[in-house]
């Protein structure tokens, strides 16, 4: 019987030395990394090349839409992004092309295209449902503002630049 009590005894005594141990060893780290020097990095005002920034191949920034390799959009006004997007951020209105004035090469443009940056989530939805790889991702995180209004992406701010 003595034996059993001396036992528990000492698993009891045992178990609060870990929990013990346990805590010191937590507390020590945070003590640690209270005393260490902070280092902090001047963002807005100090430019680093590609603004400190190592993107992955699969990183979703700001949106673009693409041109083909003639110059004209690729977008063909199909609708299939907006109806993809969960967060219903995503504006098109369509228009015809005609032969003198072309703008995609398919019959139909968009001619307003504008994402609400208030609302998108960056799903990635939109991208996916594109048939003709209209609209990607690209790299660009900078669109921090002030103003709610500013963040509404209008289609010349999106689209690629002519080469």
């Amino acid at each position: 019987m003595l034996v059993g009590l001396a036992r528990t005894n000492y698993t009891v005594r045992m178990s609060i030395f870990s929990d013990i141990f346990g805590i010191a060893k937590g507390m020590s780290v945070t003590f640690r990394e209270m005393f260490a020097p902070t280092t902090v990095e001047d963002y807005p005002n100090k430019k680093l090349p590609n603004e400190g920034a190592v993107f992955q191949e699969r990183f979703r920034g700001l949106h673009v839409l693409q041109r083909d390799e003639n110059g004209l959009e690729k977008c063909v006004a199909c609708f299939l992004c907006a109806a993809a997007c969960p967060s219903n951020c995503i504006y098109i209105e369509a228009a015809e092309n005609t032969e003198e004035h072309r703008i995609s090469g398919a019959e139909r443009y968009a001619k307003v295209y504008n994402i609400d940056y208030n609302r998108c989530i960056f799903c990635g939805y939109c991208v996916e449902a594109c048939p003709t790889d209209a609209i990607t991702h690209g790299h660009g995180f900078k669109m921090a503002t002030y103003n709610a209004s500013n963040l509404v992406y209008r289609k010349e701010q999106l689209l690629t630049k002519i080469e």
